[in-house]
């Protein structure tokens, strides 16, 4: 059995924090290899005018995640997925030899609550929280935090998550890294104007 955290998002652009917190978390999970989730459109972020396309963020994300034990996939836009829920049962009926864990930043367990049937998606996969500088309060204090902490483990047994009975959540504290896509947007918005050339293969997922 093979064992993948998955870690959704824009990546607009992937950038090294990011990559930090993945491989932090296959380490502290004991996990074979990360999925990044490049996201075709967050419901949440529909309103937002500074979204690259995504053959570009796909890009990005792949160039970050290069020599690691990462990812970076499109999957959702050939699966048709528009919310969490459904993507991830539909990538476990399609690859029922892997056991899968959700990775969130603090920033997204804040928000959890707005997330369409978020209850459910705690209740299909394990949920590791990675900390991060300026959002710790507001996650912790957030309404889906008021029903998860009764499903909370102790991080010391964080490598043990495939033993548990879900729901189950861990919270993850690692070296901060203060990088930010909002931040690198700021400074650059025409970031993926720059990003040229077909995303190499290697974030082919398995057949």
């Amino acid at each position: 059995m093979t064992h993948v955290g998955i870690l959704g998002g824009s990546f607009n652009p992937a950038h090294r924090g990011h990559r930090g917190i993945t491989l932090a978390a296959i380490d502290a999970l004991a996990l074979d290899e990360a999925w990044w989730l490049v996201s075709p459109g967050n419901p949440l972020k529909d309103a937002a005018n500074d979204m690259a396309p995504l053959p570009a963020r796909l890009v990005s994300a792949r160039r970050m995640a290069r020599r690691a034990p990462i990812r970076a996939t499109d999957i959702e836009a050939r699966l048709h997925t528009r919310y969490t829920l459904d993507t991830i049962r539909k990538l476990k009926r399609r690859y029922p030899k892997i056991r899968f864990i959700w990775l969130m930043g603090a920033d997204n367990l804040a928000d959890f609550h707005r997330w369409r049937n978020w209850r459910q998606i705690a209740r299909e996969v394990p949920i590791a929280v990675i900390a991060r500088p300026g959002y710790d309060g507001r996650a912790l204090a957030a309404p889906a935090m008021g029903w998860l902490r009764r499903f909370q483990r102790r991080t010391d047994h964080a490598k043990s998550w495939t033993t548990w009975r879900l729901p189950a959540l861990v919270l993850l504290r690692f070296r901060p890294d203060p990088t930010s896509a909002t931040g690198l947007r700021a400074v650059n918005p025409d970031w993926f104007r720059h990003v040229a050339g077909p995303p190499d293969r290697s974030g082919t997922l398995p057949d």
